[in-house]
């Protein structure tokens, strides 16, 4: 049988003492397919570090790798080009020097891109962000458009060799190389097929010249934009599929470049170099009617283009510094074996303070930032500023991340659009965070209160945001199999509205810690805060004491008589009652001084109620071998001789005021009074 797969590396200086390319060749050569049946070709770009020998030993003694040697170029093009000319396979898939593959990943890809008869097969990739639409589900035939294929422009893909013979594809050497290939691809393929139901790749940091590192300037932006557009002209018709991915690109690799902390801390002279590159850009090869295909506050930015208004441009890009998302989860709880989470998600300016939208008769307009209304008046038309199908095609994502290794999960979720107005004519339409029904994760179905429903002839302003219920079901959730062991981190993202991502903070109101068993076999689940307060989930904690400290920054105090119970959620007793625990508290400052008390562990109701574990401590005002003073203690729970931290501190004040400090708080600061009794005692040891 014949070469079923080459694999061509482009490489560079990686460093011979580099984890990532020392894990990436490992991967290459432990693949699940036969040595005889895919080979390796590594270009070497005339490196200096001595990878070219540590690359020639391992191809003698393996004989399904190659190594080719070239003269330094500094782009990855020539290596893959030369790659793909002696490259055998029947398919060809592009790795980076610092990507990883899954053991079993080309035989995977290679039988789904048989199966389907795919020019093109793209294998999911992970890269620590959250999952992109594009692997939803897979694809027998995926569509470059309504698959979102384009927000994967990268080249690590699975590509028929007669595919790309016969169409001459190939990277040219000049910037957006990479983006242009991919496009090309896309767009001349007979099928694209996507493998989504496992990671078949893990990206690393991006190489030098590769899509995901590339750094122009702007002459250099100008020239490779142009070729993106010549690809895109050739490979479609005029009509809405052109003008939607020219549109794309636009806004990816030029419009982004117009916002943001690097575009406002470069020098005067290097933004007046892109705005006019821009500029021209724009006025060549992006007509107004092609604005319809951006969203709102993109279209403002290419009408200062056109307008030539760089300073209206820059005011603009300063006041949408900070503008973000707030997540805020209104509820948590147990059902079915899963945790659910509501949440409201709401787009939010710089400072905290809402975004609120135009709304005239049943349409919504998009507001520019208060700082620069003035500025911009009259800028856009209500056309080029309605935002009302975008509100009404709002929706949440939420991903789980694994903490350690960067793998991340969607999970699914129902949402609905809620607003409300104030203005002329206007009745409120509800309340922030009102439940989550009627509309799945990709957008469809009812919207809530929905957008618009304004009196006819009123005009107002309009405050929307996001409910959304995510569903954490342990058992499934990756990818239809059981999330490994381990914190994950939950995160969220707003779509068809501005704003990006965000975490989930600590709600000021209670919310349940309960842990719970989920599975089969049951597994114990512990929803918990982090140190800067945001929720993650902990699968199978690795004792019963970190279970406990996972959730005790969410400990309290309750003060008697010469004495405070300190009070510790518990998220799950065993059935045969927690084992003897003690607390231990130190001082944090002062003369080191240290207590031990025993603690009780009361049970809870598994999924419900939390259990608690309670820990009676003399206190006094004066401090004493057998009581804690004032000062900052900081606590750990003993079990079996063993301490685990807890993610709180006690401050105890003169007056005898005991108070939690939540883990990451600073303390406040003692008085000089108290600084100066410190160095005694220290000056006195």
């Amino acid at each position: 049988m014949g070469v079923k797969v080459s694999v061509v590396m482009p490489v560079s200086n990686p460093g011979l003492s580099n984890d990532d390319f020392g894990a990436a060749v490992r991967s290459v050569l432990e693949q699940s397919l036969p040595p005889d049946e895919y080979e390796v070709v590594f270009a070497d770009d005339g490196s200096t570090d001595g990878t070219r020998r540590r690359l020639d030993a391992i191809a003698g003694q393996r004989g399904n790798v190659r190594v080719l040697h070239l003269d330094h170029t500094g782009s990855p093009a020539r290596g893959r080009n030369v790659g793909l000319s002696v490259a055998r396979g029947e398919y060809v898939y592009l790795l980076g020097q610092y990507d990883r593959l899954e053991p079993h990943a080309l035989e995977r890809m290679y039988d789904r891109a048989v199966e389907t008869d795919a020019d093109v097969l793209v294998g999911r990739l992970a890269d620590g962000g959250p999952p992109p639409a594009a692997f939803a589900r897979d694809h027998d035939r995926a569509d470059v458009l309504r698959d979102h294929l384009l927000a994967l422009p990268t080249a690590h893909k699975l590509f028929s060799r007669e595919f790309l013979e016969t169409g001459a594809l190939r990277f040219a050497d000049r910037p957006l190389s990479e983006q242009a290939f991919v496009t090309r691809a896309y767009l001349a393929a007979k099928v694209v097929a996507v493998l989504s139901g496992e990671i078949c790749c893990h990206l690393g940091p991006p190489a030098p010249g590769t899509a995901g590192e590339e750094r122009l300037d702007a002459e250099a932006l100008f020239d490779g934009l142009n070729a993106v557009f010549d690809v895109v002209d050739a490979g479609t018709e005029p009509g809405p599929q052109r003008r939607r991915i020219q549109a794309h690109w636009l806004r990816a690799l030029g419009l982004r470049r117009l916002a943001g902390p690097r575009f406002l801390a470069a020098e005067p002279d290097e933004r007046m170099l892109l705005f006019s590159f821009l500029r021209r850009f724009t006025l060549d090869r992006f007509s107004p009617e092609l604005d319809v295909h951006l969203p709102a506050h993109l279209r403002a930015r290419t009408a200062l283009l056109r307008q030539d208004r760089l300073d209206a441009l820059l005011a603009l890009a300063e006041a949408s510094r900070g503008t973000g998302i707030s997540a805020e989860l209104r509820g948590l709880r147990w059902d079915r074996g899963a945790l659910l989470l509501d949440l409201s998600v709401e787009v939010l300016r710089a400072g905290g303070s809402p975004m609120w939208l135009r709304q005239r008769d049943d349409r919504l307009l998009w507001t520019p930032p208060p700082a620069v209304e003035g500025l911009l008046d009259g800028l856009l038309g209500d056309e080029e500023a309605d935002v009302t199908e975008a509100v009404r095609r709002a929706r949440v994502e939420v991903c789980v991340r694994h903490a350690e290794t960067g793998v991340t999960h969607a999970l699914p979720v129902t949402c609905s659009v809620g607003q409300a107005t104030v203005g002329q004519g206007a009745a409120g339409r509800g309340t922030r965070g009102q439940g989550a029904a009627g509309q799945d994760a990709r957008g469809q179905g009812t919207a809530g209160q929905g957008a618009g429903g304004r009196d006819a002839g009123g005009e107002g302003q309009a405050r929307v945001w996001v409910n959304g219920q995510a569903r954490l079901d342990v058992g499934s959730a990756a990818l239809g199999r059981p999330l490994p062991a381990g914190l994950w981190e939950i995160h969220v993202r707003l779509r068809s509205l501005p704003g990006g991502r965000a975490r989930i903070v600590r709600p000021t109101h209670a919310t349940s810690c309960a842990g719970a068993l989920a599975g089969e076999p049951g597994r114990l689940v512990v929803p918990c805060w982090s140190e800067r307060g945001e929720l993650g989930v902990c699968v199978e904690p690795r004792s019963f004491p970190e279970s406990i400290a996972l959730v005790s920054s969410r400990a309290t105090v309750a003060r008697q008589e010469g004495h405070v119970f300190v009070v510790v959620p518990v998220p799950y007793v065993p059935p045969s009652g927690g084992p003897p625990a003690e607390l231990v508290l130190r001082e944090q400052d002062g003369r080191g001084r240290s207590m031990v008390v025993p603690a009780l562990v009361e049970p809870g109701i598994p999924g419900r109620v939390a259990g608690q574990l309670v820990a009676r401590v003399p206190v006094s005002r004066l401090g004493g071998d057998d009581c804690l003073g004032p000062g900052l203690w900081r606590p750990a729970l003993r079990i079996g001789q063993k301490d685990v931290d807890l993610l709180f501190g006690l401050t105890i004040r003169r007056g005898g005021q005991v108070s939690v400090l939540p883990a990451g708080a600073p303390p406040r600061a003692p008085s000089p009074l108290r600084r100066l009794a410190v160095r005694v005692l220290r000056d006195r040891r």
